[in-house]
């Protein structure tokens, strides 16, 4: 299959004669613009900034995804947010977040990092906007009336969210079950504004057991439509 060169014109060419792993397209830039594109189309970035000068951009037509109102919270999860030991916010330390993401397992060091300097400050000024947002979980010190007198934040994730859709980019954990805090408390959230799904981008057994499932290119991208149309 083909793997289009992008020049700096704002567009992308259909994702649906890409590799099988999802790579269609190498090029252009990390522009806010160009990033709106790509999400409300279903691809995202993936750029080595130490192997390539350049970003990929992905869009598989087999996509993981988790309804919020389909997540699995095992038993022991359910233990753990009983005890009280763990604060989830949202929007609460975005920088830190992802800053926090690009350092767990070596992200922003080893050669084939893809959360560099560039994607880190577009996903920044997206936050800015009010189109990328976090989830923190913090790890709660001594309470005083029930208030919190310390915390420190010990895992959390961040996205986009556009089109009645999140699209999880990363998250990352200190503790143990400190990302699944952060993902049962975003799909509570998106299921009180009733979006559809959270695009995992890949399957991996830890999101697997959350709850996400597999669906089709074309019913995902639907969707998407779907609710881009309602808001016109």
């Amino acid at each position: 299959m083909p793997i289009y060169q992008l020049d700096e014109g704002l567009w992308f060419p259909n994702p649906k004669y890409g590799e099988p792993d999802g790579l269609f397209a190498v090029g252009g830039d990390l522009s806010i613009n160009r990033l709106l594109l790509a999400y409300s189309h279903g691809i995202f970035p993936w750029f080595a900034y130490q192997l390539y000068n350049e970003p990929h951009w992905y869009c598989p037509m087999d996509r993981f995804v988790i309804f919020p109102k389909e997540i699995h919270i095992s038993h022991s999860m359910k233990q753990l947010m009983r005890q009280g030991k763990y604060l989830t916010t949202m929007d609460k330390n975005f920088e830190d977040v992802i800053h926090g993401c690009s350092k767990v397992n070596s992200r922003n060091t080893d050669m084939g990092a893809w959360l560099g300097p560039q994607m880190i400050n577009s996903y920044i000024q997206l936050h800015k906007m009010g189109i990328a947002h976090s989830v923190e979980v913090w790890e709660v010190g001594e309470t005083e009336n029930e208030i919190p007198k310390s915390r420190s934040l010990v895992g959390g994730l961040y996205g986009i969210e556009l089109n009645g859709a999140f699209f999880g980019e990363s998250m990352f954990s200190l503790v143990p079950s400190a990302s699944k805090l952060a993902l049962i408390h975003l799909a509570h959230h998106l299921e009180e504004k009733n979006y559809s799904f959270i695009d995992c981008q890949f399957e991996t057994p830890h999101l697997l057991s959350m709850g996400g499932r597999h669906i089709p290119y074309d019913e995902y991208i639907a969707m998407l439509k779907a609710y881009a149309q309602k808001k016109e």
